[in-house]
């Protein structure tokens, strides 16, 4: 697939001969589109399920106005796309990706994630008309397929693709959460205050990012909520952190540019030992600090660290 970009809002697909889209006999160059500011590379991993794989793609067609859509589904998305232009005769969605094909197609609607539809069969189990719904947030979308067997087909693999991404996200977050919530016999804990970071690493082509920062110590982790387009965010994040080993136990902060379509971009990192923490705070209580950011050339964030020992019982 060959992609460039006509405006800013939407875009142009060029299809060539391959249906697969993560291969090795295709450059990361060729597959790529731009809109509103964001950068999607198809044959790239995707944000947190691997390498992108496209599942089904076809004809779908408005109910209302029935007007002709090309629909791609991949694995994290659903991209409904109508054509512009053809340069061979061909019929059926396997002829679109033959050798003899050559079309060109403009981006419909932005991409439909996954993780956030519902699919739907019409309500009279009786009716013969191949339709099927797709909701999405506040938007419904009523396609039609050109037979029963090509709508069983997407609603199964929409579903199970969705289902998939949702389980997958579900499990990551349950597992951040079983570490964080394990009982420890540690000597105290950490409270912890993410502040804010300034002057971060750009990495939209807007000159902005949507930045997020990761806390862990060991298995516990915390994540802040991702601000938008901004160089710097202002969190007010609290959390806090069992400490098993005063003199082993580092507090990593690590900075992501939050991304939807690719694995997020690293927008620094720091560390702090908590020895380090006990010695700065032994004398004034809960300090505030500035740090750098590691691994970029910009960057740095302001933490407050209240470091709280439990008292040890002597045992006679």
């Amino acid at each position: 697939v060959w992609i460039f970009c006509v405006k800013v809002s939407h875009c142009i697909i060029v299809t060539f001969p391959s249906r697969r889209f993560y291969h090795s006999t295709l450059r990361p160059r060729v597959l790529d589109i731009f809109f509103l500011f964001k950068q999607l590379i198809f044959n790239s991993l995707t944000n947190c399920l691997g390498p992108r794989k496209l599942l089904h793609s076809g004809k779908l067609y408005k109910t209302k106005s029935n007007k002709e859509l090309h629909g791609f589904l991949f694995n994290d998305f659903l991209l409904l796309t109508y054509m512009v232009k053809q340069f061979a005769v061909s019929s059926g969605s396997e002829k679109l990706f033959s050798s003899k094909s050559n079309a060109q197609f403009k981006m419909y609607k932005m991409p439909i994630f996954l993780n956030e539809v519902l699919v739907k069969l019409p309500t009279d189990p009786s009716s013969d008309e191949p339709v099927f719904h797709i909701s999405h947030i506040d938007r419904v979308y009523t396609l039609r397929t050109e037979n029963i067997n090509e709508r069983t087909a997407w609603v199964q693999k929409i579903k199970a693709a969705s289902e998939q991404y949702i389980d997958t996200e579900k499990k990551k977050r349950e597992k951040a959460y079983q570490a964080r919530s394990q009982k420890t016999s540690g000597i105290g804990r950490l409270m912890v205050h993410v502040i804010e970071a300034t002057e971060l690493k750009a990495c939209k082509p807007n000159g902005k990012s949507n930045p997020y920062c990761e806390i862990s110590m060991g298995s516990q982790s915390y994540t802040t909520r991702t601000i938008q387009d901004t160089l710097n965010p202002k969190w007010n994040f609290n959390c806090q952190f069992f400490i098993k080993d005063l003199y082993q136990d580092v507090l990593c902060l690590t900075m992501f540019d939050r991304d939807q379509f690719s694995p997020d971009d690293f927008l620094g990192r720091t560390e702090v030992p908590v020895a380090k923490i006990r010695t700065e705070q032994e004398s004034k209580g809960p300090v505030t600090r500035r740090l750098l950011l590691h691994e970029v050339p910009t960057g740095e964030v302001w933490v407050r660290f209240d470091l709280q020992l439990f008292e040890q019982k002597t045992v006679l």
